[in-house]
Protein backbone atom coordinates (compact mmCIF):
# COMPACT_ATOMS: atom_id res chain seq x y z
CA UNK A 1 0.00 0.00 0.00
CA UNK A 2 1.45 3.34 -1.09
CA UNK A 3 0.63 6.10 1.38
CA UNK A 4 0.01 9.50 -0.23
CA UNK A 5 -0.06 13.05 1.15
CA UNK A 6 -2.14 15.06 -1.34
CA UNK A 7 -1.26 18.77 -1.48
CA UNK A 8 -3.99 20.98 -2.97
CA UNK A 9 -6.47 18.19 -2.34
CA UNK A 10 -9.64 20.17 -3.17
CA UNK A 11 -8.68 20.95 -6.77
CA UNK A 12 -10.01 19.23 -9.88
CA UNK A 13 -6.98 17.05 -10.55
CA UNK A 14 -6.59 16.13 -6.89
CA UNK A 15 -10.26 15.13 -6.78
CA UNK A 16 -9.75 12.89 -9.81
CA UNK A 17 -6.71 11.34 -8.13
CA UNK A 18 -8.54 10.66 -4.86
CA UNK A 19 -11.52 9.19 -6.71
CA UNK A 20 -9.29 6.93 -8.81
CA UNK A 21 -7.38 5.79 -5.75
CA UNK A 22 -10.68 4.53 -4.29
CA UNK A 23 -11.74 2.45 -7.30
CA UNK A 24 -11.84 -1.32 -7.08
CA UNK A 25 -8.69 -1.86 -9.15
CA UNK A 26 -6.56 0.69 -7.28
CA UNK A 27 -7.98 0.62 -3.75
CA UNK A 28 -5.51 -2.00 -2.55
CA UNK A 29 -2.50 -0.16 -4.01
CA UNK A 30 -2.94 3.49 -2.95
CA UNK A 31 -4.12 5.20 0.23
CA UNK A 32 -4.50 8.95 0.62
CA UNK A 33 -3.72 9.40 4.29
CA UNK A 34 -4.07 13.19 4.45
CA UNK A 35 -4.79 16.23 2.32
CA UNK A 36 -3.52 19.81 2.46
CA UNK A 37 -5.61 22.74 1.24
CA UNK A 38 -6.17 26.34 2.43
CA UNK A 39 -9.89 25.97 1.67
CA UNK A 40 -10.65 22.41 2.82
CA UNK A 41 -13.81 20.68 1.69
CA UNK A 42 -15.38 17.48 2.93
CA UNK A 43 -13.19 14.47 2.14
CA UNK A 44 -13.00 10.91 3.38
CA UNK A 45 -9.47 11.59 4.65
CA UNK A 46 -8.24 14.23 7.12
CA UNK A 47 -7.39 17.65 5.67
CA UNK A 48 -4.99 20.23 7.10
CA UNK A 49 -4.75 23.86 6.03
CA UNK A 50 -0.99 24.08 6.68
CA UNK A 51 1.46 21.42 5.54
CA UNK A 52 3.70 22.17 8.54
CA UNK A 53 0.99 20.61 10.72
CA UNK A 54 1.46 17.20 9.10
CA UNK A 55 3.41 15.16 11.65
CA UNK A 56 2.96 11.62 10.32
CA UNK A 57 4.91 9.67 7.71
CA UNK A 58 4.07 9.13 4.06
CA UNK A 59 5.57 7.24 1.12
CA UNK A 60 5.10 10.09 -1.34
CA UNK A 61 3.67 13.61 -1.65
CA UNK A 62 1.58 14.56 -4.68
CA UNK A 63 1.28 18.28 -5.40
CA UNK A 64 -1.78 19.69 -7.23
CA UNK A 65 -1.63 23.23 -5.87
CA UNK A 66 -0.36 26.46 -7.47
CA UNK A 67 3.16 27.52 -8.41
CA UNK A 68 3.37 30.05 -5.57
CA UNK A 69 2.79 27.30 -2.97
CA UNK A 70 5.48 24.93 -4.24
CA UNK A 71 8.59 26.56 -2.67
CA UNK A 72 7.19 25.99 0.83
CA UNK A 73 6.26 22.44 -0.14
CA UNK A 74 9.77 21.77 -1.47
CA UNK A 75 11.38 22.92 1.78
CA UNK A 76 8.98 20.73 3.77
CA UNK A 77 9.62 17.63 1.66
CA UNK A 78 13.39 18.13 1.82
CA UNK A 79 13.20 18.50 5.60
CA UNK A 80 11.06 15.35 5.96
CA UNK A 81 12.83 13.45 3.14
CA UNK A 82 9.55 12.74 1.33
CA UNK A 83 9.59 11.84 -2.39
CA UNK A 84 7.51 14.35 -4.38
CA UNK A 85 5.36 14.34 -7.52
CA UNK A 86 4.70 17.85 -8.88
CA UNK A 87 1.67 18.23 -11.15
CA UNK A 88 1.50 22.01 -10.80
CA UNK A 89 2.44 24.20 -13.80
CA UNK A 90 3.21 27.88 -14.44
CA UNK A 91 6.63 28.04 -12.77
CA UNK A 92 9.01 30.92 -13.37
CA UNK A 93 12.77 30.44 -13.72
CA UNK A 94 13.43 31.01 -10.01
CA UNK A 95 10.83 28.42 -8.99
CA UNK A 96 12.21 25.89 -11.49
CA UNK A 97 15.69 26.41 -10.08
CA UNK A 98 14.32 25.75 -6.58
CA UNK A 99 12.87 22.45 -7.84
CA UNK A 100 16.20 21.45 -9.39
CA UNK A 101 18.09 22.27 -6.19
CA UNK A 102 15.64 20.28 -4.07
CA UNK A 103 15.94 17.28 -6.40
CA UNK A 104 19.56 16.91 -5.30
CA UNK A 105 18.24 16.07 -1.83
CA UNK A 106 15.05 14.11 -2.57
CA UNK A 107 13.58 12.28 -5.59
CA UNK A 108 11.21 14.60 -7.49
CA UNK A 109 8.95 13.74 -10.41
CA UNK A 110 7.92 16.87 -12.29
CA UNK A 111 5.99 17.12 -15.54
CA UNK A 112 3.80 19.78 -17.08
CA UNK A 113 1.44 16.98 -18.15
CA UNK A 114 0.95 13.56 -16.56
CA UNK A 115 -0.75 12.03 -19.60
CA UNK A 116 0.97 9.06 -21.23
CA UNK A 117 -0.41 10.23 -24.58
CA UNK A 118 1.16 13.68 -24.25
CA UNK A 119 4.50 12.03 -23.61
CA UNK A 120 4.13 10.13 -26.90
CA UNK A 121 3.06 13.34 -28.67
CA UNK A 122 6.11 15.15 -27.29
CA UNK A 123 8.48 12.51 -28.67
CA UNK A 124 6.67 12.33 -32.02
CA UNK A 125 6.76 16.12 -32.39
CA UNK A 126 10.52 16.16 -31.82
CA UNK A 127 11.02 13.49 -34.50
CA UNK A 128 8.76 15.29 -36.99
CA UNK A 129 10.56 18.60 -36.37
CA UNK A 130 13.88 17.00 -37.33
CA UNK A 131 12.43 15.69 -40.60
CA UNK A 132 10.35 18.77 -41.48
CA UNK A 133 12.94 21.25 -40.28
CA UNK A 134 11.97 23.93 -42.83
CA UNK A 135 8.24 23.84 -41.98
CA UNK A 136 6.54 26.56 -39.95
CA UNK A 137 5.41 25.35 -36.52
CA UNK A 138 2.38 26.50 -34.55
CA UNK A 139 1.07 25.09 -31.25
CA UNK A 140 -2.58 25.62 -30.25
CA UNK A 141 -3.82 24.72 -26.79
CA UNK A 142 -7.37 24.81 -25.42
CA UNK A 143 -8.42 24.63 -21.77
CA UNK A 144 -11.35 25.38 -19.46
CA UNK A 145 -12.19 28.93 -18.42
CA UNK A 146 -10.72 28.50 -14.92
CA UNK A 147 -7.13 27.82 -16.02
CA UNK A 148 -4.98 30.74 -14.93
CA UNK A 149 -1.68 30.21 -16.81
CA UNK A 150 -1.23 30.74 -20.54
CA UNK A 151 0.24 29.25 -22.56
CA UNK A 152 -0.24 25.94 -20.80
CA UNK A 153 2.72 24.18 -19.29
CA UNK A 154 2.08 21.36 -21.75
CA UNK A 155 2.30 23.72 -24.73
CA UNK A 156 5.66 24.92 -23.47
CA UNK A 157 6.73 21.33 -22.87
CA UNK A 158 5.92 20.50 -26.50
CA UNK A 159 7.67 23.64 -27.75
CA UNK A 160 10.81 22.80 -25.79
CA UNK A 161 10.83 19.23 -27.14
CA UNK A 162 10.56 20.58 -30.69
CA UNK A 163 13.17 23.28 -30.14
CA UNK A 164 15.66 20.71 -28.87
CA UNK A 165 15.65 19.27 -32.40
CA UNK A 166 17.24 22.40 -33.88
CA UNK A 167 20.84 23.61 -33.73
CA UNK A 168 19.60 27.20 -33.97
CA UNK A 169 16.84 27.54 -31.39
CA UNK A 170 13.62 29.23 -32.41
CA UNK A 171 12.04 32.00 -30.37
CA UNK A 172 8.50 31.62 -29.02
CA UNK A 173 5.87 34.08 -30.19
CA UNK A 174 2.68 34.39 -28.13
CA UNK A 175 0.96 37.33 -29.83
CA UNK A 176 1.07 38.76 -33.34
CA UNK A 177 -1.48 41.53 -32.81
CA UNK A 178 1.17 44.26 -32.76
CA UNK A 179 3.21 42.91 -35.67
CA UNK A 180 2.96 43.91 -39.29
CA UNK A 181 5.60 41.57 -40.67
CA UNK A 182 5.60 38.23 -42.46
CA UNK A 183 6.01 35.20 -40.26
CA UNK A 184 9.57 34.51 -39.17
CA UNK A 185 11.31 31.36 -37.89
CA UNK A 186 9.51 31.38 -34.55
CA UNK A 187 7.32 28.76 -32.92
CA UNK A 188 3.87 30.27 -32.42
CA UNK A 189 1.92 29.41 -29.27
CA UNK A 190 -1.79 30.18 -28.99
CA UNK A 191 -4.12 29.80 -26.01
CA UNK A 192 -7.89 29.34 -26.00
CA UNK A 193 -9.90 29.42 -22.76
CA UNK A 194 -13.56 28.47 -22.52
CA UNK A 195 -16.21 26.24 -21.00
CA UNK A 196 -15.00 23.04 -19.39
CA UNK A 197 -12.47 21.91 -22.00
CA UNK A 198 -10.24 19.42 -20.19
CA UNK A 199 -7.29 19.95 -22.50
CA UNK A 200 -6.49 19.91 -26.21
CA UNK A 201 -3.08 20.39 -27.79
CA UNK A 202 -2.40 20.58 -31.52
CA UNK A 203 0.93 21.01 -33.31
CA UNK A 204 0.73 22.24 -36.89
CA UNK A 205 3.68 21.77 -39.24
CA UNK A 206 2.99 23.94 -42.30
CA UNK A 207 5.09 23.67 -45.44
CA UNK A 208 4.74 24.59 -49.10
CA UNK A 209 1.53 22.99 -50.32
CA UNK A 210 0.97 20.72 -47.32
CA UNK A 211 0.39 20.66 -43.57
CA UNK A 212 0.78 17.97 -40.94
CA UNK A 213 -1.08 18.18 -37.65
CA UNK A 214 -0.46 16.19 -34.47
CA UNK A 215 -3.18 16.39 -31.83
CA UNK A 216 -3.96 15.12 -28.35
CA UNK A 217 -7.34 15.47 -26.66
CA UNK A 218 -7.93 14.74 -22.98
CA UNK A 219 -11.48 13.49 -22.47
CA UNK A 220 -11.43 13.72 -18.68
CA UNK A 221 -9.10 14.48 -15.77
CA UNK A 222 -8.79 10.74 -15.20
CA UNK A 223 -6.05 10.53 -17.83
CA UNK A 224 -3.87 12.84 -15.71
CA UNK A 225 -4.83 11.06 -12.48
CA UNK A 226 -3.76 7.69 -13.89
CA UNK A 227 -0.38 9.07 -14.92
CA UNK A 228 0.08 10.81 -11.56
CA UNK A 229 -0.50 7.63 -9.56
CA UNK A 230 1.93 5.76 -11.80
CA UNK A 231 4.45 8.54 -11.18
CA UNK A 232 3.88 8.27 -7.41
CA UNK A 233 4.52 4.54 -7.52
CA UNK A 234 7.65 5.13 -9.60
CA UNK A 235 9.25 8.02 -7.69
CA UNK A 236 9.16 6.44 -4.23
CA UNK A 237 11.63 3.80 -5.47
CA UNK A 238 14.14 6.21 -7.05
CA UNK A 239 17.32 7.82 -5.72
CA UNK A 240 17.55 11.60 -5.41
CA UNK A 241 17.13 13.39 -8.73
CA UNK A 242 14.67 15.07 -11.08
CA UNK A 243 12.49 12.72 -13.14
CA UNK A 244 9.80 13.09 -15.80
CA UNK A 245 7.49 11.06 -18.03
CA UNK A 246 10.37 9.85 -20.21
CA UNK A 247 11.93 8.19 -17.16
CA UNK A 248 8.61 6.59 -16.23
CA UNK A 249 7.95 5.22 -19.71
CA UNK A 250 11.52 3.93 -20.09
CA UNK A 251 10.90 1.61 -17.13
CA UNK A 252 8.25 -0.32 -19.07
Amino acid sequence: MIKILLNGCSGKLATAISNLAKTTDEAEKYEIICGIDPDPKTHDFPVLTNIADFKANTDVVIDCSVAEAVPTLLDFCVKMQFPLVICTTGFNDTQMEHIKQASAKIPIFQSANMSMGINVLQNLAAQVAKILSDFDIEIIEKHHNQKIDAPSGTALLLAEAINASFDNKKEYLYDRSQQRNPRGKEIGLHSIRGGNITGEHSIVFAGAGETLELKHTAISKDVFAIGTLKAAEFIQKQPNGLYNMDNLNSKK
